[in-house]
């Protein structure tokens, strides 16, 4: 029996599971230094995994002309949003850890809800693994994170819940249109740079939409949304 029909075994899932988390560590940790320093480091971390998007999104759209523009913008904008939110001294390291508590208990909720749910899929035709219970578990888990931040402000927790559950849509969509375009490119990882979760696009797919998200609450709503601006 040959590695691709090997079965599936709950020491196998186990093995990937321990992959991941060790994998989302070691990637938290640089992540973090770098918003806690601030520009230049922040910049440069956001620069460099742009450029690595870029890369894997030429490799995924095999050069098409028009997927190739839009990459451009799908990649930009994002990059240039979280430089400028982080930009903001202080309330700009804070709207970015806001911003990556919302997305990562997002996928963290979604993950453990859909293991252990299951039911209805999301967008079967999209993404296959993806159900109902997984995406209300995970906009849940984040509504709360989010919420938990006004402990530090003379805030009701439950406004921040509201545009944490915001944010964290987004990010949902933006995991989905990822997994479209690899779908429309016959894919399953971007790339297999970094050990149990494929590429940079694949890790950063609901961040690039959760930036974009936050950028437009900041924008319109100011101290509304963000106690902390």
């Amino acid at each position: 029996m040959n590695a691709a029909s090997a079965p599936v075994t709950p020491d196998s899932r186990l093995s990937g599971t321990m992959l991941r988390t060790v994998s989302a560590v070691v990637m938290m940790v640089p992540a973090l230094a770098a918003v806690y320093f601030g520009p230049p480091w922040f910049t440069a971390l956001v620069l460099a995994g742009a450029a690595v998007m870029g890369w894997e999104w030429s490799r995924m759209c095999r050069g098409d002309a028009k997927w190739m523009a839009a990459g451009v913008f799908y990649i930009a904008v994002p990059a240039g949003i979280l430089i400028w939110l982080r930009a903001d001294a202080m309330p700009g390291m804070i709207t970015i850890l806001w911003l990556f508590a919302v997305v990562w208990s997002a996928d963290i909720g979604a993950y453990i809800s859909g293991r252990l749910i299951g039911g209805p899929k999301l967008a079967p035709r999209i993404s296959p693994k993806k159900t109902w219970a997984g995406f209300i578990g995970g906009v849940a888990c984040a509504a709360v994170i989010a919420g938990g931040f006004a402990v530090y402000w003379e805030e009701s927790p439950v406004s921040l819940a509201l545009w944490g559950t915001v944010v964290a849509i987004a990010s949902q969509a933006g995991d989905l249109f990822e997994s479209a375009v690899k779908r429309h490119f016959g894919i399953k990882d971007s790339s297999s740079l970094i050990p149990g979760h494929g590429g940079v696009l694949d890790r950063v797919d609901a961040l690039v939409a959760g930036a974009v998200a936050i950028a437009l609450l900041k924008t319109t709503l100011g101290r509304s949304a963000m106690p902390w601006l």
